[in-house]
């Protein structure tokens, strides 16, 4: 039909004694798009690129890196080697905890997890099955913090130092922390793994390593829900009508945030009322206070801290959000985590 139409407008042209004049043929019925648009649009462009290289620039190399993660809801079982830094901890008789591998011979975990001999397993995913990509450290030195607190649980936060060195793996990798100043604002999507109970009346924990996706709760609200006090150290996450949680068991499991390739994490699994309960989030160590500490106790080994802001996840993508709609219109109480 269209090429009828363009064929009898050339014949008319070419009739008319004008075979070389232009033909212009409407077909959006709009009128061209001025030039001050397309300017303004690869102004835009540039400025977006901008912020693109500012945050690739941004990311430290060396952490948070999962080759295996691909998901993108929580509540399920994760897949092997989808977080590789994840750690179990073992006193002889199974395992009690979690932990964070945060170099090659530092695990962080938290305090109230230290009950005494402890061996560290890295790149497991089953807890009844040694798995090819599996090894384990005894522990040559534990470092809690000098001030915490077993009954408020404030600055309830560990590290653990590996007999030797482990060698990184797609299985085993370090995670970034979240450096001092890092903020986490209320809703921001992020994750806990662990063994865990799946809830507060069924002790029965799992045998692969699980995932859920739960956004962060500001700690004002978190100290009304949950009635006590939310200190400065803690950062709280859960769903408001629950369903969703860590619980006894994932001690000392991280809770992270993913910043555009990397994982940062937040905060140390530490205690909450009850497991799922809506409107009661979990209670996390908030890992961006001790930055100073963390570099102090790894002398020569310390972990790599990476700051989370959240301007720089939503310049670059209001702009383009922007650009490309500007162009279409003109084309329960538990004392904490453990066991």
């Amino acid at each position: 039909m269209w090429g009828t139409k363009v064929e009898e407008a050339l014949k008319k042209k070419k009739k008319n004694g004008s075979p070389t004049d232009s033909l212009w043929i409407n077909c959006a019925h709009r009128s061209p798009t001025p030039r001050s648009v397309f300017i303004f649009f690869y102004f835009l462009f540039f400025v977006s690129f901008f912020f693109l290289l500012v945050n690739l620039f941004h990311i430290k190399a060396g952490c948070g890196i999962a080759l295996l993660n691909t998901r993108i809801v929580g509540g399920q079982e994760a897949i092997a080697g989808s977080w590789p830094w994840q750690a179990s901890l073992d006193s002889g008789s199974g395992s009690f905890c979690g932990g964070t591998l945060i170099s090659n011979q530092w695990v962080l975990t938290a305090a109230h997890c230290i009950l005494g001999s402890i061996s560290v397993h890295l790149g497991r995913h089953n807890q009844s099955v040694f798995g090819d990509e599996e090894v384990s450290r005894t522990v040559a030195e534990v470092a809690c913090h000098p001030w915490y607190d077993e009954y408020s649980n404030d600055n309830d936060i560990c590290l653990l130092k590996l007999s030797q060195p482990v060698n990184f793996t797609t299985y085993i990798q370090p995670i970034c922390l979240a450096a001092e100043g890092s903020t986490f604002h209320t809703g921001t999507s992020s994750w806990v793994i662990g063994w865990g109970n799946l809830g507060s009346e069924n002790f029965t924990t799992v045998e692969n390593l699980r995932e859920v996706n739960i956004p962060i709760v500001g700690n004002k609200k978190c100290q009304c829900y949950n009635g006590f006090a939310i200190t400065e150290n803690m950062i709280c996450a859960g769903l408001k009508e629950g369903g969703k949680d860590s619980c006894q068991g994932d001690s000392g499991g991280p809770l992270m945030t993913k910043d555009r390739f990397q994982w940062i994490q937040s905060g140390v699994v530490s205690f909450g009322l009850g497991c799922a309960e809506p409107e009661l989030p979990g209670v996390y160590t908030r890992v961006s206070r001790y930055q100073d500490w963390i570099t102090n106790v790894t002398g020569s080994n310390p972990p790599t801290f990476v700051s989370y802001r959240l301007i720089f996840h939503l310049i670059p993508l209001s702009i383009l959000i922007f650009s490309h709609s500007h162009l279409n219109m003109t084309v329960h109480i538990v004392p904490n985590r453990t066991p």
